[in-house]
């Protein structure tokens, strides 16, 4: 679906309206943004609230990888046209759940944020 082509501080209001972004970038093409999610599910959100869910939306293959530390994720891509623009949106969730702090560690850093 093709829609009319707003300008770029309207789509990035309705983007934070719509979702919570982690970072939000024009491409230097002018034409296309880049938009990153923490989660899978914050991504798929947004497409639904957005009205990008159906089958005309182009996705990159789900795929689980390491980072350069060995931590493993998995991540989505999506590419669809909204309001004119060109969207490369990116989610990577981390699928290891980290090491919880003790509680002689939390209590010290609980300290150190109300001083």
């Amino acid at each position: 679906m093709t829609t009319p082509r707003k300008n770029r501080r309207a789509v990035m209001a309705e983007l934070l309206l719509l979702a919570n972004p982690t970072a939000i970038r024009v491409r230097s093409d002018g034409t296309s943004l880049d938009v990153n999610f923490d989660s899978i599910a914050e991504l798929r959100s947004w497409l639904h609230l957005a009205g990008l869910d159906g089958p005309d939306v182009l996705f990159g293959k789900e795929h689980q990888g390491a980072d350069s530390d060995g931590r493993p994720y998995r991540a989505v891509n999506a590419y669809p046209t909204w309001h004119g623009w060109k969207i490369y949106a990116h989610a990577t969730e981390y699928t290891d759940r980290g090491a919880h702090l003790d509680a002689s560690t939390t209590d010290r850093l609980a300290a150190l944020a109300v001083a």
